[in-house]
């Protein structure tokens, strides 16, 4: 493979890693727009931010999704674990912002 050529590849498989990119901003982003709705449902509820149970299970469910898809189970808990993280700081937000 000439120089020229990995150069070309270079760009195509980055110009696909900046599309995934894009893509799983738009994802999170609609993800964020389903939690803040549970966050303000639980605020009219008086229901905690977190719910530790639920968190469990979605943690394990996403690390079979990971092993299934050949990803890391770990960093995929890993990343979970930083989007609960901010759902429910959202979510505690939402709590404040409501009076609750």
């Amino acid at each position: 493979m000439t120089e020229e050529d990995a150069t070309a590849e270079l760009q195509r498989l980055r110009s696909s890693i900046d599309n995934l990119d894009a893509a799983l901003v738009h994802l999170l982003a609609e993800r964020f727009k389903c939690t803040q709705e549970v966050g303000r449902l639980k605020a009219r509820a008086g229901m905690p931010p977190a719910d530790p149970a639920r968190e469990a299970v979605q943690i394990e469910r996403l690390r079979t999704l990971a092993r299934d898809a050949d990803l890391d189970p770990t960093f995929a808990e890993t990343f979970l674990n930083l989007v609960i993280s901010e759902v429910i700081r959202n979510h505690e937000k939402i709590k404040r912002a409501e009076g609750a």
